[in-house]
């Protein structure tokens, strides 16, 4: 069973047992300042944890979003000839390309 830790209990062989599970490979160096910056870290996820959020309705962006795309409308465009009138070469209304794969 898990022990709880507060916070400021967090040690260095704790960080190093973390790393460990997240296969992550540590220096000495590393490990001596996580140790200090991954305890600020929880402390600070416990800080908004504890934050009164009962009335608070969930949303997925903390500001109002409006789709800014345009409407899916038809309108003219060019023909396939004058699309393909500057192409190196044009087969069947299409662009000519030289192959690149195998075909498999």
């Amino acid at each position: 069973m898990p022990r709880l830790l507060r916070m400021s209990e967090l040690t260095r062989a704790d960080v190093a047992h973390l790393a460990s599970l997240a296969r992550i490979d540590l220096s000495e160096a590393e490990l001596d300042h996580l140790s200090g910056e991954l305890a600020i870290i929880l402390e600070s996820v416990a800080t908004v944890s504890s934050a009164p959020i009962e009335d608070v309705e969930p949303m997925s962006h903390p500001l109002p979003l409006v789709n800014v795309s345009r409407p899916d409308v038809v309108t003219p465009s060019l023909t396939p000839e004058e699309a393909l009138a500057m192409a190196p070469e044009a087969e069947e209304q299409r662009f000519s390309v030289p192959r690149i794969l195998d075909e498999d």
